[in-house]
């Protein structure tokens, strides 16, 4: 944390825009087609590349969408090299302050390792939509911790109070909201089909 409570997210962000231009590179796409596959304005794109804004969660998940990775696993390739013990200081936190999402890595993606954690708080009121899953077919387990979420999958919406667990494979759009009046806190487990 920073001084008044901002989030130190610069590093990360530095390091996602250079992993998201190599991953184009790597595809031989330019800027253009990429915003074809993704939906997503060349202008943002190139600012993303360029770390000039903070990538917003539905940004990524466009991306990982093309990418064919969870958010997890982008992330988890801007970070250093994983270990056994993920010590709570070295979890990397993430922020869309615009949709008032913020995502800890908890378990980041490893090598042999088909699972990963994530805890995710949402303030009251926040609402997340995605237009389509990272990876088709994804497994999702999500545990409320604290407040209530509201899930929506395959047009089914799903109240969740502290406690409860969904469980699903996600094939298509999802929305998380926060429908208050506290903030939620829950715990996500995703599972590469």
């Amino acid at each position: 944390m920073g001084k008044d409570g901002e989030l130190e997210l610069d590093g990360v962000d530095v390091r996602l825009g250079a992993r998201l231009a190599e991953l184009r590179s790597e595809r031989g796409w330019s800027l253009g087609e990429l915003a074809e596959r993704s939906g997503v304005s060349r202008s943002t794109l190139s600012r993303a590349e360029r770390a000039e804004i903070s990538p917003t969660a539905s940004l990524l998940n466009r991306l990982c969408a093309v990418y064919g990775r969870t958010m997890s696993q982008l992330l988890s390739e801007v970070e250093a090299e994983p270990v056994p013990v993920v010590r709570a200081a070295d979890q990397t936190v993430w922020a869309d302050e615009a949709s008032g999402f913020v995502r800890r890595s908890v378990s980041p993606p490893h090598a042999g390792l088909r699972g990963e954690l994530v805890e995710g708080r949402l303030r009251a009121g926040a609402d997340l939509a995605y237009d389509r899953p990272p990876v088709p077919g994804l497994e999702q387990h999500v545990w409320v911790l604290d407040g209530t979420l509201e899930v929506t999958a395959q047009d089914v919406e799903h109240r969740l109070d502290a406690g409860d667990c969904l469980r699903l494979r996600v094939w298509g759009p999802t929305r998380f909201r926060c429908p208050g009046p506290e903030d939620v806190r829950y715990a996500l487990v995703v599972v590469l089909p």
